[in-house]
């Protein structure tokens, strides 16, 4: 698994140890981690940018706002996710793989917390209910 730190790996070793909040971003294979500091980088899209990737490859991760109280779920399903043509099918997939892959890699970091989907993001939960 290749680990990323922004802006340096001893200063998001220290926003851990003072439980600040966290950006994170897990490829959806889970080979790929970048964690950066919220304050340092704001939004997901702006941390790719700040490590040298294209913004516009967002969609290529599971967005995670992170501290000891729990992860958030940025949960936000790609039109193109593993080339799924039917919605439904795609959405639940896209659930099943983020719970999988994203607990996994929490526990390897170290948290052994909830996941969570914030409510501005439940349509694309309910959707894979109904």
């Amino acid at each position: 698994m290749q680990m990323i730190y922004y802006p340096s790996e001893p200063d998001v070793n220290e926003t851990i140890t003072n439980d600040q909040p966290l950006l994170v971003l897990i490829s959806f294979d889970g080979q790929k981690v970048i964690i950066g500091e919220l304050h340092e980088s704001v939004e997901h899209n702006v941390l790719l940018s700040q490590i040298g990737e294209s913004s516009l490859d967002i969609d290529k991760y599971f967005r995670i706002v992170l501290d000891k109280q729990g992860a958030d779920w940025t949960f936000v399903c790609p039109p193109h996710y593993k080339n799924i043509e039917d919605k439904h099918r795609r959405i639940t997939t896209f659930y099943n793989d983020g719970f999988s892959v994203i607990s996994h890699i929490l526990a390897s970091i170290g948290y052994l917390v909830g996941i969570n989907i914030p409510k501005r993001y439940s349509r694309h939960v309910q959707m894979r209910a109904s």
